[in-house]
């Protein structure tokens, strides 16, 4: 049967154990409050290693604009006893989802041309 090469994924083990380590410590030190930035962290890791028709995706997302959100949805998990979290999971996979891109090809360095006009 042949490879699927629709979709691909070029991450490695090394920087994936390297880039959650690095989130959970940030979640860990911060009791969960800087969670936000852990997520931006993984998010855009997948993402430059997500190829969907030989496109790159990207994440656009940014921690401070998530942080609000979270704030107010990690106030409810506490309030409610965890239960909360049902809401936030597709949530924060919808936030996710709708920050995730394809990455802006390059412009090919021929299509460059001089003004024409300044020369004259």
């Amino acid at each position: 049967m042949p490879k699927a090469t629709r979709f691909s994924f070029d991450g490695g083990a090394a920087t994936y154990v390297g880039t959650a380590i690095l989130g959970i410590l940030i979640t860990v030190f911060t009791l969960g409050i800087c969670y936000p930035f852990a997520v931006v962290l993984t998010e855009r890791w997948r993402c430059k290693h997500t190829f969907i028709d030989g496109q790159q995706l990207v994440f656009t997302g940014s921690a401070v604009g998530l942080l609000g959100r979270w704030l107010i949805w990690l106030l409810l998990i506490l309030v409610t006893l965890g239960i909360y979290l049902f809401w936030v999971a597709p949530r924060l996979q919808e936030w996710k989802t709708v920050n995730t891109n394809f990455a802006v090809p390059v412009a090919p360095i021929s299509s460059w041309a001089p003004n024409v006009l300044a020369a004259s």
